[in-house]
C-alpha cells in the first residue's frame, strides 16, 4: 500500500512539474484541438476507433501537430493496452521484446496491444523487418508517429499493411483554442498583440506555441514582481498576470517583430511577388523580415516550393529541385543556419525565367475532368502485364516509343473525348523555350 501511495504521489509531483505542453494534453477525442478530418464526430480514423475496427497506422505530420497525443487517445478509446517506443533509443532487442509481451498479454489474458513508435522513420530496415510478422497476424496494433514522408522512410511490406492518416498543421483559430487553454492553466491572461505573436511564431506547432506561451508568463511574472514596491501590502485579490508581445518576444531570444495576422500575409504575399517580379534583394529583404518576427521556416519553404512550380515551372525545371533542397535543410539543419538555404533559394527563384503555364496547365485539364464525361481508358493504354490480359484486347496497338529512332510515336493518350485539347503551351522563357519547340513539331504547328 505505501509503495502505491508514493508511486501515485510521485505520479502527482510529476505531473505538476511537467511541462504546459505536457499537462495540457487532451484526454479524449473531444478535446484535441485541430485534425477535424480525422477526429470530428463521423470522421473516418474516429469511426473505425469507436467501433474498435483500428487497425495499424501511420501517423504523418509536422512536429507539434498532436501524432502522440492521438495515439494515446486512439489506444484510451479501446480495450487494448498501450506500449510506447521510441525509434531512437529502441533496438531490434527491445522490438522484439515488445512483441513477446504482447504475445503473452493477448495468451494470458485476451488482451490485445497498441504498439506505439515515435519516430518511426528512424527503425532501419532490420527493426522494421521484425515488426511485420507481428503486424500482418494482427498480434499488434502498429501505431507510428512520423515527420517524414513514410513512402520513403518506411518500409513498402509496413506501409502495404498499415492506413496512413495525415496530420496538418494546426490552424490559427486552433492555436488560439490552445492557447485559452494555456493561459487558464497558468492563471494568466494576454493582450490580442501578444496572443497574434504566439499564433504567428508558432507556425501550426502546438508544442511551440505552449512552449512560448508558459516562457512568457514566467518572464511577465518577473517583470510584474519587479515593478511592486517591496513591502506594499494589499487587500485586493491578486490579478491575473498579463501578458504582452515584450514578454513574448524575450520568451525568442529576441527573435520576434511585432506581426498580426494581417502582417504576416502582406509579408509572405510580398515575398512571393518580389520573386515573381524577379527581386531577388526584395526577395531577401522579405525573407529576412519574416525570420525576424519569429516565422516558422518550414512555412517559408513550403511556400518557396510552390512557387518553384508556380511561378517558375519548366522555365527553370531546376527552380523545384533547389527548393526542396531548401526545405530538407530547413528539417535536417534547422534554423539559424538554414536561413542560409532558403536565402540561396530566394535568390535563385528570384533569378530565374518564370513561367506560370504548368500552373495553367493544370488548371486546363481540371476543368476537363471536371466538365467531361466518365473516363474510359482506351484499350491501347490498359495494363497488360498480367496473364490473360490480351485476351480482352488491353494494350492492343500500342506502340512503344522507344522502337522508334526518335523515342516518339503519334498515337492518342487521352480518352474519348478530350483528345486534341491543349493544355500546356509552353512561354517560351528559359528552358521552355526548347520545349516549345519539340510540343510544336509534335503537335503538328510550323517551329516558332
Amino acid at each position: 500500500m505505501s509503495g502505491d501511495l508514493f508511486g501515485a504521489a510521485a505520479e502527482t509531483a510529476l505531473a505538476e512539474a511537467a511541462p504546459l505542453a505536457a499537462r495540457l494534453r487532451p484526454r479524449t477525442l473531444d478535446e484535441m484541438a485541430g485534425q477535424r478530418h480525422l477526429v470530428a464526430p463521423g470522421a473516418p480514423l474516429r469511426a473505425l476507433v469507436e467501433s474498435d475496427r483500428l487497425g495499424s497506422v501511420i501517423l504523418w505530420g509536422p512536429p507539434g501537430t498532436g501524432k502522440t497525443t492521438l495515439a494515446r487517445l486512439l489506444a484510451s478509446a479501446t480495450a487494448k493496452a498501450f506500449v510506447p517506443l521510441s525509434a531512437v533509443a529502441s533496438g531490434v532487442k527491445e522490438v522484439r521484446a515488445a512483441i513477446e509481451e504482447a504475445r503473452r498479454r493477448l495468451g494470458e489474458r485476451g488482451q490485445g496491444t497498441i504498439l506505439f513508435i515515435d519516430e518511426v522513420h528512424r527503425f532501419n530496415k532490420a527493426q522494421q523487418d521484425v515488426l511485420l510478422p507481428a503486424v500482418e497476424d494482427g498480434l499488434v496494433v502498429l501505431v507510428g508517429a512520423t515527420t517524414e514522408n513514410p513512402f520513403f522512410e518506411v518500409n513498402a511490406p509496413l506501409m502495404s499493411r498499415s492506413t496512413l492518416w495525415r496530420l496538418l498543421p494546426l490552424e490559427d483559430e486552433d492555436l488560439r483554442q490552445i492557447l485559452a487553454r494555456g493561459l487558464s492553466a497558468e492563471g494568466a491572461a494576454a493582450d490580442d498583440d501578444a496572443l497574434d505573436a504566439l499564433v504567428s511564431v508558432a507556425g501550426g506547432d502546438a508544442r511551440v506555441a505552449l512552449n512560448t506561451l508558459e516562457l512568457a508568463v514566467a518572464v511577465a511574472r518577473v517583470r510584474r514582481a519587479a515593478a511592486t514596491p517591496r513591502g506594499k501590502a494589499t487587500k485586493q485579490p491578486a490579478a491575473k498576470t498579463l501578458v504582452t508581445v515584450a514578454d513574448v518576444a524575450a520568451a525568442r531570444d529576441g527573435r520576434i517583430v511585432q506581426q498580426g495576422p494581417d502582417s504576416h500575409y502582406d509579408q509572405i504575399s510580398a515575398l512571393i511577388k518580389s520573386i515573381r517580379g524577379s527581386d531577388p534583394d526584395a526577395g531577401l529583404y522579405w525573407l529576412a523580415q519574416m525570420l525576424e518576427a519569429g516565422e516558422d521556416a518550414r512555412f517559408l519553404a513550403r511556400r518557396l516550393v510552390i512557387l518553384a512550380s508556380e511561378d517558375v515551372g519548366m522555365a527553370d525545371p531546376q527552380a523545384l529541385v533547389v527548393a526542396d533542397a531548401a526545405a530538407r535543410a530547413v528539417e535536417f539543419v534547422g534554423l539559424p543556419e538554414a536561413a542560409l538555404n532558403l536565402a540561396q533559394a530566394v535568390v535563385h527563384l528570384a533569378c530565374a525565367p518564370k513561367s506560370n503555364r504548368v500552373m495553367v496547365a493544370l488548371g486546363r485539364a481540371r476543368d476537363d475532368v471536371r466538365g467531361g464525361p466518365r473516363v474510359v481508358v482506351p484499350a491501347h493504354l490498359r495494363d497488360a502485364s498480367y496473364r490473360s490480359a490480351g485476351q480482352i484486347g488491353h494494350g492492343e496497338g500500342y506502340r512503344y516509343p522507344h522502337d522508334e529512332a526518335s523515342g516518339w510515336v503519334d498515337q492518342q493518350y487521352r480518352p474519348e473525348g478530350a483528345e486534341g485539347h491543349v493544355y500546356y503551351e509552353p512561354s517560351g522563357h528559359g528552358e521552355e523555350a526548347g520545349i516549345e519547340a519539340r510540343l510544336a513539331e509534335r503537335r503538328g504547328r510550323p517551329r516558332p
